[in-house]
């Protein structure tokens, strides 16, 4: 390529003064950030509560279980509410069967029981089981999953469901999962997502498909 022939041209003013904004402020911004991540110094077990109507709570909640066990980290989850399903999730995690347990201890939806009395006895030994998991200094995070349906349900008490939550060891992270979360535990909790539905295949006719509903 001849000199004459080359397309590039040098920046012009506009251009140039255009960029020396921009990497003011970038420069500023980057200060800023990191004046308030200097100031950030608490490190403690959060109370997570992953609500509202949107498709992902549970898918979440899995992700950070993946991401704990990264960091060799052992992790729990119990499911309250959702019966014996063989998901994609569990089958990848059971490969790290030295860090993760699983406890599937519903017995599937109310709809699917029709029994309340059945669906109390399953969340009070789901609960149980949560508790005992809970006083286990080993795990570092605990997932319970659909807790909030429980709750809902009136199946627990809440007041002792907050209670326990609140006097957890210090380093546990424990994250609740399932929509309607009650306000009682939004209150409690450090940090809470709500997923809105916004448009769902499902209104459309398309059924749950294998790696991305289960």
């Amino acid at each position: 390529m001849t000199e004459s022939s080359r397309t590039d041209t040098p920046e012009t003013g506009d251009k140039a003064e255009a960029n020396r904004r921009h990497a003011e402020k970038m420069k500023r911004r980057k200060a800023l950030q990191e004046r308030t991540l200097a100031s950030k110094t608490i490190e403690k077990g959060l109370l997570m509560v992953h609500t509202g109507k949107g498709k992902g709570k549970s898918t979440a909640a899995f992700g950070l279980m993946m991401r704990a066990v990264g960091h060799g980290m052992r992790v729990g989850m119990v499911q309250f509410v959702k019966g014996a399903w063989s998901t994609g999730e569990t089958v990848a995690l059971e490969r790290f069967e030295d860090l993760v347990d699983f406890h599937t201890m519903g017995e599937g939806f109310t709809w699917d029981t029709q029994d309340r009395a059945r669906d109390v006895a399953a969340a009070e030994a789901a609960w149980a089981k949560a508790r005992a998991m809970m006083d286990d200094p080993h795990y570092r995070l605990i997932v319970l999953d659909e807790l909030n349906i429980a709750l809902r349900m009136d199946y627990l008490p809440l007041d002792e469901v907050l209670a326990v939550l609140a006097a957890r060891r210090p380093d546990l992270h424990v994250c609740v999962t399932g929509r309607n979360a009650k306000p009682e535990l939004i209150a409690a909790a450090d940090l809470v997502t709500e997923m809105t539905l916004v448009k769902h295949p499902f209104e459309a006719g398309v059924k749950a498909q294998a790696g991305i509903e289960f």
